[in-house]
């Protein structure tokens, strides 16, 4: 890495540190690497807070095509079929590298890997470690072997603010805010893997580094952006005074943990075929319409673990004991939360974006894997194998010399309280929408934009993500997977496409492209 002055000149950098961003940059071996994050400290970001585990096809009795299966079922037909054979096909060697690199996945009394369950898979396919800490495990194996790595340089407390364009067009480094004064990072390939949204929303389970900046600043910059009505909800946060709400991990329900209401009555099982273990929209809208109609909902662990809660999923145990209840005595009350970002930027099968020189990876990326609705536990194996793929991708291009970007005046960051913009979020376009309730988020998003501190960077990014979602959400007069309409309650053969977004450079404003249908290939 080259520094002068107020810019650092690099071949590949990387924005986000979780795990998609972690397992690119120690792929990138030939290369000059920079991996910046927000944070002061390495956190790994929402990848931190991932609890079930990594899905994959080691059972005896499992396969990569019933792996492909589970997911092309869950996504409600809006996965990439072929792309969705060459993902699972990676898994057993995904985690095979893991161990190789040190990861403690729980085992049992024969030392092979503990398998669990959780909705929508028909096999025993997901890998964990410590119960429910498999985020924090991976995060802590990539992050030590990225740290061994010379070529590999990483940057705390640098702020995104926007990608850098060279005079041809293509993206040739960022602005960051570093410190107290703005820089410029260029590169010969930036790379976003900057995760979601989830701060959108009054309820979420993601860090508050979750402001969609990769989402906004691409937009920003041109690219494509696809099918971001499909917000995943968690059904089972922990229903406290908390911000993020704790994570109760499907793996709980997975083992035998039950939905109840006040009642005792364990409402699931008329509710769907595969009762607890639905796929996650069903679960959770059916536990937002039983707390909209003055119920409460609760996760029983007590037959299925008793007093083994504790050993065998601890960060479930821990969250529920700080916050007063003592889940071995009692059930723990639930609420649906935002989780996760089934769209994003669009890209193909190796991370490249529309724009040259930017590629994506992880939650950030519309890989094509999730669909309408991603089943448990792919998200963190789709960030290893497209952070994998898109190294490959990038060690395989040829980069152009040193680009010329033009300076720009650049105002120092100022806080902006998004409170209202949450409420408004969860009410208007949470887990059931409808034209009237999304006419109306639009307006409030549009009039309240205009008001915004020049300096309000990330909550800029959220109401710019926000936008076009609510605009994907109106085109979708449908419901599929996890976007729901109570005006529009049937899914539409019409509607088996993907929305894409452009922001237009000359008036700012998202206009919607010519859709993409499965017949004919899924995502380009």
């Amino acid at each position: 890495m080259a520094e002068t002055g107020d810019s650092l000149d690099a071949d590949i950098l990387i924005v986000g540190a979780g795990i998609a961003g972690l397992a690119c940059a120690l792929r990138c071996e030939s290369a000059n690497v920079v991996v910046l994050t927000k944070s002061a400290i390495q956190t790994g970001g929402a990848s931190l807070y991932a609890q079930g585990g990594v899905a994959a096809a080691v059972g005896v009795s499992d396969s990569p095509e019933l792996h492909a299966i589970d997911t092309i079922t869950a996504s409600s037909g809006l996965a990439d079929a072929r792309r969705v054979a060459q993902f699972v096909q990676e898994g057993p060697e995904t985690i095979d590298l893991l161990v190789r690199l040190g990861a403690r996945f729980d085992r049992d009394e024969f030392g092979k890997l503990n398998l669990g369950q959780e909705g929508a898979h028909n096999k025993r396919r997901i890998v964990h470690a410590q119960g429910d800490a498999t985020g924090a495990e991976l995060v802590r194996v990539l992050y030590d072997a990225v740290e061994q790595q010379p070529n590999i340089e990483l940057l705390h407390g640098q702020l995104a603010l926007d990608l850098a364009h060279d005079q041809s067009g293509s993206i040739a480094g960022l602005w960051v805010w570093n410190d107290d004064a703005p820089r410029l990072l260029k590169a010969r390939a930036v790379v976003l893997a900057t995760g979601g949204s989830g701060r959108l929303y009054r309820y979420t389970t993601n860090p508050p580094e979750a402001t969609g900046d990769g989402l906004a600043m691409a937009a920003r910059a041109g690219a494509v952006l696809v099918d971001l009505e499909f917000v995943q909800f968690h059904p089972t946060a922990l229903d406290v005074q908390l911000d993020p709400l704790p994570l109760l991990s499907e793996a709980l329900r997975g083992e035998g943990a039950t939905l109840i209401d006040e009642h005792g009555i364990q409402f699931m099982r008329d509710a769907h075929p595969q009762g607890d273990l639905a796929p996650r929209d069903i679960v959770a809208r059916e536990i937002a319409r039983r707390l909209g109609n003055g119920h409460r909902v609760f996760l029983d662990t007590r037959d299925a673990f008793g007093s083994s809660l504790a050993d065998r999923f601890p960060k479930a145990y821990l969250a529920a004991k700080e916050a007063g209840i003592d889940p071995i005595a009692e059930p723990m009350p639930v609420v649906p939360a935002a989780h996760y970002q089934m769209g994003g930027i669009e890209v193909d099968e190796n991370g490249r974006t529309s724009l040259g020189g930017l590629w994506a990876c992880g939650e950030v990326a519309a890989t094509g894997i999730h669909g309408a609705n991603r089943l448990a536990s792919n998200s963190l194996l789709e960030a290893l194998v497209y952070g994998k793929r898109t190294a490959e991708d990038l060690l395989g291009s040829e980069f152009s010399g040193k680009r010329v970007v033009a300076h720009r005046a650049i105002k120092a960051p100022e806080p902006y309280d998004v409170a209202q913009l949450r409420s408004m979020m969860w009410q208007k376009v949470g887990l059931i929408r409808n034209a009237q309730s999304l006419e109306d988020a639009l307006r409030f998003v549009n009039s309240t934009k205009a008001k915004l501190p020049i300096g309000a960077y990330e909550a800029k990014n959220l109401f710019d993500v926000a936008r076009i979602v609510i605009l994907a959400a109106l085109e979708r007069k449908e419901s599929r997977g996890a976007h729901y309409r109570s005006d529009y309650p049937i899914t539409s053969e019409h509607f088996e496409k993907h929305l894409r977004y452009q922001v237009q450079q000359e008036t700012g404003q998202p206009r919607l492209l010519e859709p993409v249908a499965l017949s004919v290939g899924g995502l380009p």
